[in-house]
C-alpha cells in the first residue's frame, strides 16, 4: 500500500509490520510523520500520540479512515482530537470493521462534535463487536427509552453505556423495575437522569429500590421516585449518612428529613459545606425551625451568595428604615425572579433609599 506525503509515495508495509508488542522505531517514525503531514500535529503531539499504540500489526489504509471522517462532516480539529485520543483507529480494517461501527452510531443520530466526544470519552466503543454488542445494546436502549433522540441523550451523558458489558444486564434491571411496579415513563425518566443505574448488578438495584421505598418512604409509583432513586444512586451510603447527621445536629428529626426528601430529594445531594452554611443562615441567623425548612426545601438549594444573602440584606435595610413594604413569606421572596424581586423590594424605594439599588447590585455581582 502506498501513502502520499507531499507528492512522495511511501510503502506502508515497509515500515508498519512488527510482530512484537513494542512498536519498531521505523514504524513509530512513520506514524509520527503521517500525523504531522496529514492532520497538522506538531512533532511533540505526534510523538505523544504514537506512544499510545502499544502493539502493532499493520497499518491498513489511514487515508480511508480520514477521508470517511471528513465525509461525515468532521473538521480538522475534530479529527485531530479523535485520532489523538484513539490513534488505533488508523489501524482498523476500515471497510470491514470501522466504517460499519461509525455508520451505526451516525444512523442513531450521533454526528459531528457529539460523535467525537462520545468516542474520545470511551475509545473502547469501537472495539466492541457490531453484531454481538453495539447493535443489541442500542436496541435495548431503544426499547427502554422509546426514541433514538432519547438514546443519544443517554449515550452523550454516559458514553460507556455502549461498551460497559453485556447488554442483558440492562434488560434484567429494566425488567426488575417493571416487576416492582415502576412505570415505563418513570423508568425512562430515571435512565435519562442517571443511565448508569441500569448497568449495575441487579442486587444493587434491589437494595436501592428498598432504600427509596422503605427507608425514605417514597412510593415507587410516586412522581418523585425517579429523583429519589437518582439521588441515592449518585452517592455512597457513608456520605449520605454524614449529611443526615448534619441535619440532626441542627435539631432535625427523622420525620423532618423524610418530609424534606419526599419533597426535594436533591437536598441530601448538596455538599456538606453547603448544607452547614444554609442551616447556619436559616436557623441560627434567621431563626427558622426545621419543620418550616423541611416543608420548603427548595430554599436550601438556592445560592446563598447570589440570592439568599443579598435579598435578606435588602429586607433588613427596609425594615431598619421602617418603610412600608410587601410582607411576604421568605420562601416566596426567595423564589421570585431577580427582576421581580427588584420590582417589589428595590425600585419602589429608589428615592427614599437611593443606595439600596446600588448596594444590592454590588452584593450580587461580587458573589
Amino acid at each position: 500500500m502506498l501513502v502520499r506525503f507531499r507528492g512522495k509515495s511511501v510503502a506502508v508495509s515497509q515500515y508498519f509490520y512488527s510482530s512484537s508488542a513494542t512498536p519498531a522505531p521505523a514504524a513509530t517514525h512513520f506514524l509520527v510523520k503521517y500525523l504531522v503531514n496529514s492532520l497538522g500535529f506538531s512533532k511533540e503531539e505526534a510523538t505523544s500520540t504514537s506512544s499510545k499504540v502499544t502493539s502493532w500489526k499493520s497499518l491498513k489504509n489511514p487515508d480511508l479512515v480520514l477521508n470517511f471522517l471528513k465525509q461525515t462532516g468532521l473538521d480538522d480539529t475534530q479529527m485531530k482530537k479523535l485520532v489523538s485520543r484513539a490513534p488505533k483507529l488508523l489501524f482498523y480494517d476500515f471497510p470491514k470493521t470501522l466504517k460499519p461501527k461509525f455508520q451505526c452510531l451516525m444512523d442513531l443520530g450521533l454526528s459531528g462534535s457529539d460523535l467525537v466526544n462520545v468516542i474520545t470519552k470511551d475509545t473502547t466503543i469501537v472495539e466492541r463487536g457490531l453484531v454481538t454488542h453495539l447493535r443489541p445494546t442500542i436496541d435495548c436502549l431503544r426499547r427502554t427509552l422509546g426514541t433514538d433522540e432519547n438514546v443519544v441523550k443517554a449515550i452523550k451523558r454516559t458514553p460507556w453505556l455502549l461498551s460497559f458489558g453485556a447488554y442483558h444486564i440492562m434488560e434484567s434491571n429494566v425488567l426488575l423495575l417493571r416487576n416492582c411496579g415502576v412505570s415505563d415513563v418513570k423508568i425512562k425518566t430515571l435512565v435519562l437522569r442517571n443511565p448508569r443505574c441500569i448497568t449495575q448488578k441487579t442486587e444493587w438495584v434491589k437494595d436501592l429500590l428498598h432504600r427509596v421505598e422503605k427507608d425514605f418512604q417514597v412510593p415507587l409509583n410516586s412522581p418523585i421516585f425517579p429523583y429519589g432513586f437518582h439521588t441515592l444512586a449518585s452517592q455512597k451510603k457513608s456520605r449520605l449518612e454524614k449529611k443526615i447527621e448534619i441535619f440532626k445536629s441542627f435539631g432535625w428529626s427523622d420525620d423532618d428529613i423524610l418530609v424534606m426528601f419526599r419533597k426535594l430529594p436533591y437536598c441530601v445531594a448538596l455538599s456538606e459545606v453547603k448544607i452547614k452554611k444554609a442551616l447556619n443562615i436559616y436557623m441560627k441567623e434567621l431563626g427558622f425551625e426545621p419543620a418550616y425548612l423541611a416543608s420548603h426545601p427548595s430554599i436550601l438549594v438556592y445560592s446563598l451568595e447570589k440570592r439568599v444573602v443579598p435579598r435578606v440584606q435588602v429586607l433588613k435595610i427596609l425594615d431598619e428604615k421602617k418603610v412600608e413594604r410587601r410582607k411576604l413569606d421568605l420562601y416566596y421572596v426567595l423564589s421570585l425572579t431577580e427582576l421581580k424581586f427588584i420590582e417589589y423590594f428595590v425600585l419602589p424605594y429608589k428615592d427614599q433609599i437611593p443606595e439600596l439599588y446600588e448596594s444590592h447590585n454590588k452584593t450580587v455581582a461580587s458573589s
